[in-house]
């Protein structure tokens, strides 16, 4: 049965809807996690493709430790084959190959030029990739689990240069056709430039000092649309020659580098609205996020399914929202994107927060969503929110919004609209700060 025939209870009130519904665990007993986790993927259903799971904050060390038990239960018990996570997609690559056994012998050779934003640094991130590694090495597990990262080469301080998408295919052609491969890299490579004018984060604020509408950023997207038609009137052709994951993983790389060169053309054009320019950069991303895992999802459908980890805000069925100084952002996320291409496919799990010292967050205020869930039994619980069809509205209308981190900006507390833009929800009581991320600045340096 999928989540989208069944018929939901309904609730007097919030508080029964937590009592009633609530599933509780702790991240400390696999028995009792895997049997919520069972329980979940039940209601869930057969029709599910891509789940998703967000994130509040970025520096929550034991969302990192739910995801990585989530996903080898996924993987042991229901199915599932891959994991994509909020990092560039390209760098993602060099953690495949390497979890596949090929490439380099160790994790500290990879975890740079296999991650963005520096995830690699992170402890939780070196377990899951060390325990994938090793599934996938044991001659009993036929179906090889695989890694991906979704995330456009972009920031919302600063954007990567076209170069690696572009060189990898162009590597991919030389290994096929040098002759043909080489009129494409005497023409594409100097037009790159250097990356910093690409990756300068004074463009972000001005549009002046960025490059993505220069003569040589025009000629490069017109190199680029060329490069793509070569792989394309070729697919027969290059398919024969390597195999049609190779070609796939090629024609995605050059399809993102175009995306990355139109975004780096409205990072030039100037705005006589700031914010609808950054809303259009936010839009732009999102949209790249969703190709990517259109294109993941396909890649695996032979395989299994795909657990998605992202932020909160990438994943939700509605906008999102940013406050940006006196500012208000709105976008439509990744979430929405993958809802209208997927369906019932698609289905995502939002989470929330309790307390954490490490990142500035105290005591929920009374009333809130947080502070309701947190009184239900144990350290950790899911709980199917029916997109709100089951609550009462003048509850929903009243239920305040906690106070957010004066120290961890990334930090979005859950609201009433949380319970239309997510299936379901996960809440920790507590989170430790990320292990082997530098202090945030407010944080003791003397800190464990």
């Amino acid at each position: 049965m999928s989540n989208q025939s069944t018929a939901y209870p309904v609730h007097a009130s919030i508080d029964e809807w937590i009592q009633g519904e609530a599933i509780p665990f702790s991240l400390d007993s696999a028995d009792a996690f895997n049997a919520a986790v069972d329980k979940l993927v039940a209601s869930i259903g057969d029709t599910v493709q891509v789940l998703g799971l967000g994130e509040p904050l970025h520096g929550g060390e034991d969302f990192l430790t739910l995801r990585n038990s989530l996903f080898q239960r996924l993987v042991e018990t229901h199915g599932y084959s891959a994991i994509a996570i909020e990092s560039s997609f390209p760098k993602g690559h060099a953690i495949n190959e390497y979890i596949a056994g090929r490439g380099v012998a160790s994790y500290d050779a990879v975890k740079d030029v296999g991650f963005s934003h520096g995830f690699g640094q992170l402890d939780a991130n070196r377990e899951l990739v060390e325990w994938m590694r090793q599934y996938n090495a044991d001659p009993t597990h036929t179906v090889k689990t695989h890694f991906y990262g979704f995330d456009s080469p972009t920031e919302s301080t600063d954007t990567d240069s076209p170069r690696q998408l572009l060189t990898l295919v162009l590597d991919f052609l030389t290994d096929l056709d040098p002759a043909n491969a080489h009129p494409y890299r005497q023409r594409i490579e100097p037009l790159l430039g250097q990356d910093t004018a690409w990756e300068n984060p004074a463009a972000m604020m001005d549009p002046a000092q960025a490059v993505g509408l220069s003569p040589e950023a025009n000629a490069l997207r017109s190199e680029t649309e060329s490069l793509i038609s070569e792989l394309l009137t070729r697919r027969p052709e290059l398919v024969a020659k390597s195999d049609k994951g190779r070609y796939l993983e090629a024609l995605q790389f050059a399809s993102e580098a175009r995306q990355l060169l139109n975004y780096h053309a409205e990072l030039a054009r100037a705005s006589d609205e700031p914010t609808a320019r950054m809303v259009r950069l936010l839009g732009i991303r999102d949209a790249i996020m969703a190709d990517n895992v259109d294109y993941i999802a396909a890649h695996e459908r032979d395989r299994g399914k795909v657990l998605l980890f992202a932020h909160n805000s990438h994943l939700p069925y509605g906008k999102s929202e940013w406050q940006l100084g006196p500012n208000l952002l709105t976008w439509w996320p990744l979430g929405a994107h993958l809802r209208e291409m997927f369906g019932a496919g698609y289905c995502v799990i939002g989470s929330g927060l309790g307390v954490s010292a490490d990142n500035g967050i105290g005591q929920p205020d009374e009333g809130t969503l947080e502070a309701r869930l947190m009184a239900a039994p144990g350290s950790a619980r899911f709980i199917p929110t029916h997109k709100g069809r089951s609550l009462p509205t003048a509850a929903l209308d009243s239920l305040p919004t906690r106070s957010g981190s004066n120290v961890n900006f990334s930090y979005f507390a859950l609201t009433p609209q949380s319970l239309t833009d997510f299936d379901w929800l996960v809440v920790l009581n507590s989170t430790a700060y990320w292990r082997g991320w530098p202090p945030l600045p407010e944080q003791s340096s003397s800190g464990d």
